[in-house]
């Protein structure tokens, strides 16, 4: 059986099988809603998704872009807050962060690849030594604790707030 190949001529199925396919391509068209503004260009989303009908009513994009930053912004305060830890936990909040910036912002799109290569080395290792990083990780989070419990115990924050004046 054939059927019209590329160019419209006909080709045997199993040449049409083994021809390699083009990726869909996603075609970037300017909308109301694409002004870059100071976090830079949207991501590019496929036409008629629900993303793209929402940059069409450029305040509700605004407002949803505001959203993700300030949510990425969180995720990522928050895994380099546990970066004080040793082992990998810091690993994922950053990655989730960056992630949701990549939904919307296409400069974090590469700050996420290459992020996620190396959240995905340190799996590997993490991964070939299970016995050291739960141990290292365990650690960390015990420090924590006994760090957070030394704290209320010794009253320390009523106390530097007493000295500050506050």
């Amino acid at each position: 059986m054939t059927g019209a190949g590329r160019n419209g001529h006909h080709m045997p199925e199993a040449a049409r099988e083994a021809a390699p396919r083009r990726p869909l391509r996603i075609v970037r068209e300017s909308g109301p809603g694409d002004d870059p503004g100071p976090l830079g260009r949207p991501s590019v989303v496929p036409h008629g998704s629900r993303r793209h009908r929402l940059r069409q009513r450029p305040p509700l994009h605004r407002a949803c872009r505001l959203v993700i930053l300030v949510a990425g912004l969180v995720c990522i305060a928050g895994g380099l807050a546990l970066s004080v830890l040793p082992g990998p936990l810091t690993i994922p909040p950053v990655l989730l962060g960056l992630w949701l910036w990549s939904t919307e912002f296409a400069w974090a799109q590469r700050l996420f690849q290459s992020a996620a290569v190396k959240g995905r080395e340190a799996w590997r290792h993490a991964r070939k030594h299970p016995v050291s990083s739960t141990t290292i990780t365990a650690g960390g989070l015990l420090m924590v604790v006994a760090g957070v419990w030394t704290l209320q115990r010794l009253d320390v924050v009523s106390t530097v707030r007493a000295a500050v004046g506050a």
